[in-house]
């Protein structure tokens, strides 16, 4: 057995034991996303294994093959992901989400996307130089998404007094697990645009696989333990909150009476 074969193997065990662990404590009801992310994780690498083990001609001699397969694969990690993250930042304001308007997490969707447009630029200051057009294109969107759960990260780590979070709250053992992996994979993409293609090449990519299977690990452990229960928001944080959403609240209902004035205005004639 090689050490990328154990290695796979380790990370579907690993995928496998967290699902079996978050299904246990039913994360699927607080944080479904998330809980549709590792099962698509999991379905994905043991997919792509199947194929490597029984037809590895498929690979070695249509490479077009692999990029469509890796290609499907990233568009819909991306999706699953950008979920994720909404529901983390969601689920974060879940003390006064019920004083806040029902579609506020729109806004949240809203706000992460266009973070992620900013983001854009900045995901390809590191792109490899031998990548075609199209694999140019999607080697920024798996950075863009890299850097939106790191920012997600330390937003949620930085703020955890005021948000009333701490370690042992599912949302941060999320975007702690995302944001370590993210992090190292960043660091792996800077390292590999010093370096040219040899041994040592590949090595750096077995350290994204270990700190992967790290991750995993951590969110087993982290699951397998209770959950520390909610605490409210601080009454400046509350009242803040409390405060945007109702300025967002009064602005659409605002418009609303505007077009509907408009549009009587507008029979009268």
């Amino acid at each position: 057995m090689t050490v990328d074969t154990g290695l796979w193997i380790g990370g579907l065990v690993a995928e496998i034991a967290l699902i079996l662990v978050l299904s246990r404590i039913r994360v699927y009801r607080t944080l479904p996303a998330f809980f549709v992310f590792v099962c698509w994780s999991f379905f994905a690498d043991a997919v792509v294994f199947a194929l490597q083990s029984w037809y590895p001609s498929i690979f070695s001699q249509y490479s077009h093959i692999y990029f469509r397969v890796y290609e499907i694969q990233m568009v819909i990690d991306s999706a699953v992901i950008f979920a994720v993250l909404v529901e983390l930042t969601w689920s974060v304001l879940r003390p006064v989400r019920n004083s806040l308007p029902k579609r506020s997490w729109i806004g949240i969707a809203a706000l992460i996307a266009v973070a992620g447009l900013l983001l854009w630029p900045l995901a390809g200051l590191t792109i490899p130089p031998y990548l075609t057009q199209e694999g140019r294109n999607f080697f920024r969107l798996q950075q863009t998404f890299a850097i939106l759960r790191v920012v997600v990260f330390l937003a949620m780590a930085g703020l955890s007094q005021l948000l009333s979070i701490g370690w042992r709250n599912r949302e941060l053992q999320v975007a702690t697990g995302l944001g370590f992996y993210s992090i190292v994979s960043l660091a792996i993409t800077v390292v590999h645009t010093h370096q040219n293609v040899g041994p040592q090449y590949h090595w750096i990519d077995q350290v994204g696989v270990l700190s992967y299977l790290g991750t995993l690990s951590f969110w087993v452990l982290a699951s397998a333990t209770k959950e520390a229960e909610r605490q409210k928001f601080s009454p400046q944080m509350e009242n803040f909150l409390l405060l945007v959403g109702g300025t967002a609240k009064s602005s659409r209902v605002a418009l609303n009476d505007f077009v509907v004035t408009k549009t009587r205005n507008k029979d009268d004639r």
